[in-house]
């Protein structure tokens, strides 16, 4: 399956490969196998890049009881945040994901709840590793209200080669941990920011899928009891 978000971007490649093997007709070889093997690759990576492949959510993600990568990548950072200013304005974990243009780049909710918090940043294109890309890169910041009441932050930033971010949820939408939000084309990150009280499962260094790797186990059920 393509992910919508890439149906432009797919149909143009598609458009520039049949010009290439147009032209390469009318040339002669090397030169016609080499304009109609460049044309097969951008249409071939095109579509590797905005594939959607299916995702097992887990059981313990659909009632609620732990976090979900929102993204396919390396987890890159596992710190703690003396404050976190933007929604849970306390001090807070923090886990981010670097996609590289291989990655899935279609991005999942982390976890049940309401979305209360959504601010778009357009900013500079610092590479995606780079410590300040989440404070100074194009981004998205997202707070979802979990149904125990623990907020949750988690921010699409765009990188170097990463042009735009895209998502499709806003301040007002009840989510369910594992569905699709959004994506962010050819290369980025993914930081998730939680209070004290959770408890990350991931290092540094980790490959995750998003939608199916669990990053976190949650202090509180949806009920908010322990």
């Amino acid at each position: 399956m393509i992910a919508p978000e890439g149906y432009g971007i797919v149909g143009i490649s598609i458009v520039i490969g049949v010009v290439l093997v147009a032209a390469g007709m009318l040339v002669a070889s090397p030169w016609r196998w080499i304009l109609v093997g460049v044309a097969l690759l951008v249409v071939a990576f095109t579509l590797f890049f905005f594939r959607d492949p299916e995702r097992t959510i887990p059981v313990q993600a659909t009632e609620g009881r732990v976090l979900l990568a929102p993204a396919d990548g390396k987890v890159v950072v596992v710190r703690e945040v003396e404050f976190e200013p933007l929604y849970l304005k306390s001090p807070a974990r923090q886990v981010s994901i670097f996609l590289s243009p291989l990655n899935v780049h279609v991005n999942r909710v982390p976890t049940n709840g309401v979305v209360e918090y959504d601010n778009y940043v357009s900013g500079d294109y610092l590479v995606a590793w780079h410590p300040k890309a989440s404070e100074q890169n194009e981004r998205s910041q997202l707070g979802i209200r979990h149904p125990s009441g623990m907020p949750v932050l988690f921010k699409q930033i765009a990188g170097a080669v990463a042009r735009r971010v895209v998502y499709h949820i806003g301040v007002g939408d009840t989510v369910r941990a594992g569905e699709r939000f959004g994506i962010v084309k050819f290369g980025s990150r993914m930081d998730i920011l939680v209070p004290m009280s959770v408890e990350i499962t991931v290092t540094e260094g980790d490959r995750v899928r998003g939608g199916e790797t669990i990053i976190a186990n949650l202090p509180f059920t949806q009920d908010g009891g322990p």
